[in-house]
Formats: structure tokens, C-alpha cells, sequence
């Protein structure tokens, strides 16, 4: 297995273990096996955050053995790898306090200190995630597992500990710097989607003319209304209908059946994997069950809450915790419009049942109220929500753009620096 590094040639190069002591954390125990064990704080695989920090907004505790707590203490200056989930994934430990850690984590600790930075250790970790070679050696098809063995096995090139320094310096600086940058670029991002759905809102709920007469709605979610508007449930203007409670058998190449998983906010994503034949979809779509065009299709589970409208005639399977929304007396678009505003959301909100996985059910569904205006301007809302939408979409993707360009940045730097390409680091 190939994974070939580029280095100045008065770099060592070694593998992990020749340098570094690597040990897998504790197996998880949750009840104590003696008078003498302590209930203490762990960090596991969630606890190392993307930025390469330690999350300690999670407090988790488990009990340990009295000779186990030296094995499993962590010091500043480890480096935290996380051995599944996001396999690679690497934190640098620099936090005060008594922590230990679980197996989902393998602790890299310098076996020199005068040898091998803490930081640039961190840091060449992290080009190991990034360049391909954690994906390269686990077994990614599956559940990627980055096993203490092959974190000893991983190769490393280190420079002179000066160099170190600087290279770990000079990224500290450079990565805030990026971070920085992303997380203003962020924050602009949710800023706009934000405003977006105001937007969404505020024409379902208000409409288009702010001078137009107002009325109570009698609700306080809605507030006021347009006077010649009225307030309707969602199964007065439409028919709901549920989703066949079945698990259907799946083949390779039939008609695309489209669950929770497919489906966001005014987008239906064909390119499922699981496919049904026609007899199968017969079964599927009894009692009207058949996405048509026109139809919006609303998610009760996973994805719950988010509503996408039927555009095009291709056939498609109607998969499980979905549910169609048939408009009888709504303009279809309206309806989506509406099913992905915050006024329904606030609704969805307070019915929401489930402890962990959050779902609603047909007849809460059926219960929604929405504000309905007269068809023509249901119409003309609808179509001007949807101007809006594509514009505010097409900002929001050039920000998102930006935040990628940035991310690839941050990674070429990195890689650069801990491979010597880098002038005046060397």
C-alpha cells in the first residue's frame, strides 16, 4: 500500500512508534467493580472537535480503576486521534484539569519531548487526515477504524526540532488566521439563510401589500393576518395522505423510491440507490399513494418538516415516514411555500413526539393551520417566494463557495508546511 511524502532530505524519516508512545483509551464501564473506583471525567470520539480543538461542552463520566487512572490520564500535549467515526480525526490536548479518555480514541504522546514538538505532531496528524492516508489504510467501505497499530505503523517525517517549531508556529498563526476568516463567512451564511426565511414567512403569513387592511387570526403563532384572508386547517385545502407502512424488497435496477433521506426543503433528490419494481410500486402506491405533479411530499421523520413539491411526471416510489400533501382549493406552490415556512415550523414544533428521533404524525399533520388568501394572490405570492428564493440561493452559494475555497486553503497550507515546500520554514 503506496502512500509516497516529499521531504527535504535532512528529514528523518521514521514511522509514529519509533517516536511517539500510542495508546488506545479505556473500554467504557459504567458501573464501578470495587469500593475504590472513581466516577471521572472522559473524553471520547465527539470530544474532538473539526478545528482540532477539545470539546468539553459534553461532560461525560465513567468509572476507573485506581492502577488504571496513570494509563489513561491525559497531559497536556497529547495528541488525540480519533480511532473510528471520523477516523483521523485529531485534536491537540492542551487543557487544564484531570481528564481520560475512551476507546474511541488513541493518545499519541511524545516518547522526547526535545525530539518531537506536541504541535507539529498535531499538525502533521492532521495532513495525515487530509492527505488520504487514513482513508487509504482503514477500510473505509464499512466502518473506518484508525487502530492503535496502524496509528504506530503510520508514517512520519520529522524535521530538526527548531523547524518544528517554526512550522507549528507558523500554522498556529496561519490557521487562525483561515479559521477566522471561514467562521465570518459562516456566520454571514446563516445570516442570509435566516433572512431568507423571513422572507418565506412573512409572504404566506403577511402577503405582498404591508398598507393592505389586517385582522386578528386568532392564534397567537400568527398573529395578524390580511383581513380578506382567512384560516384554514391543512386538510380543508388539501388531502393527506400517508405513506404505506411497508418495507418493500429492493432491486438493482427498478424505479427510485424516495424516503426521508431524499427529500429537503423544495428538493427531491432522485439519485436514490434503492430501486422497486413495478409490482412492488403497485403495492406501494394503493389508495392513492402515487406521487403525482402537483403533490407535495412532507417528511414526519429524519428529515421532518421539510416539504419539496412534485415538478416533473417521472415516477417515483413513495417511501416510508412520508406522507403526500394533494392540493384540492391551494395553489401547489403556495403550499410548499408555506410547509417550509417558519409559521409551520413553529406548529410542527409543538407536536413533535419521539426521544430521540423526532417525528410527527398524519393526523397532527392534517390539524396544521395556514393563513389562506384568495387564489390569485396565492398565486402571485407564490411566484414572487420563488424570485426570491433563487436569488437569495444564488448569494448563498457563492458564500458557501468561498467557505470551501478557504477549507481546501487551509489544507494545502498545512500540507505544504509539514512536507518542507515552504521557503524560510525548512
Amino acid at each position: 500500500m503506496s502512500f509516497d511524502i516529499s521531504t527535504p532530505p535532512d528529514w528523518t524519516r521514521s514511522s509514529v512508534s519509533k517516536y511517539c508512545q500510542v495508546q488506545l483509551g479505556k473500554m467504557l464501564q459504567s458501573d464501578p467493580s470495587g469500593a475504590e473506583d472513581e466516577l471521572l471525567p472522559y473524553l471520547r470520539a465527539i470530544s474532538i472537535s473539526k478545528s482540532g480543538g477539545v470539546d468539553l461542552s459534553h461532560q461525560f463520566t465513567m468509572w476507573i480503576k485506581p492502577h488504571e487512572k496513570e494509563k489513561f490520564l491525559l497531559k497536556r500535549n497529547d495528541v488525540l486521534v480519533s480511532e473510528g467515526g471520523d477516523a483521523g480525526r485529531t485534536a491537540h490536548f492542551d487543557t487544564e484539569g484531570e481528564y481520560y479518555f475512551q476507546n474511541a480514541i488513541n493518545r499519541v504522546r511524545s516518547l522526547d519531548r526535545n525530539r518531537v514538538d506536541s504541535r507539529y505532531l498535531f499538525y502533521w496528524f492532521t495532513f495525515l487526515k487530509l492527505a488520504g492516508y487514513v482513508d487509504l489504510i482503514c477500510n473505509v467501505a464499512t466502518i473506518a477504524h484508525f487502530t492503535a497499530e496502524k496509528v504506530k505503523a503510520a508514517p512520519f517525517a520529522l524535521p530538526p526540532r527548531e523547524t518544528q517549531k517554526r512550522i507549528a508556529a507558523f500554522l498556529d498563526r496561519k490557521t487562525a488566521q483561515i479559521d477566522g476568516l471561514i467562521a465570518k463567512k459562516r456566520a454571514l451564511l446563516e445570516h442570509l439563510v435566516e433572512k431568507r426565511q423571513t422572507i418565506i414567512t412573512q409572504a404566506v403569513t403577511k402577503g405582498l401589500n404591508p398598507s393592505a387592511p389586517i385582522k386578528d387570526s386568532g392564534t397567537d403563532w400568527l398573529g395578524h393576518i390580511p383581513a380578506h384572508w382567512e384560516v384554514k386547517r391543512l386538510s380543508f385545502v388539501s388531502e393527506v395522505i400517508d405513506c404505506k407502512h411497508r418495507t418493500p424488497e429492493y432491486i438493482d435496477d427498478g424505479i427510485p423510491l424516495v424516503s426521508t433521506t431524499e427529500i429537503s426543503p423544495y428538493v427531491i433528490d432522485y439519485n436514490t440507490k434503492r430501486q422497486v419494481s413495478d409490482d412492488e410500486l403497485a403495492i406501494m402506491s394503493e389508495g392513492g399513494r402515487q406521487p403525482r405533479v402537483g403533490d407535495v411530499i412532507y417528511s414526519r421523520n429524519a428529515s421532518v418538516g421539510s416539504a419539496a413539491l412534485v415538478r416533473d411526471d417521472r415516477t417515483i416510489c413513495l417511501g416510508q415516514d412520508l406522507c403526500l400533501v394533494r392540493p384540492s382549493v391551494i395553489h401547489p406552490e403556495f403550499l410548499e411555500h408555506f410547509l417550509n415556512s417558519t409559521a409551520c415550523w413553529v406548529q410542527l414544533g409543538s407536536y413533535l413526539v419521539g426521544a430521540t428521533f423526532k417525528r410527527v404524525n398524519v393526523d397532527v399533520i392534517k390539524k396544521y393551520l395556514l393563513p389562506l388568501p384568495p387564489p390569485e394572490e396565492q398565486m402571485a405570492i407564490a411566484e414572487q417566494v420563488s424570485v426570491a428564493i433563487v436569488k437569495a440561493e444564488a448569494i448563498e452559494r457563492k458564500v458557501s463557495d468561498s467557505i470551501s475555497v478557504l477549507s481546501e486553503y487551509r489544507s494545502a497550507v498545512i500540507t505544504s508546511a509539514v512536507t518542507g515546500q515552504i521557503e524560510g520554514l525548512k
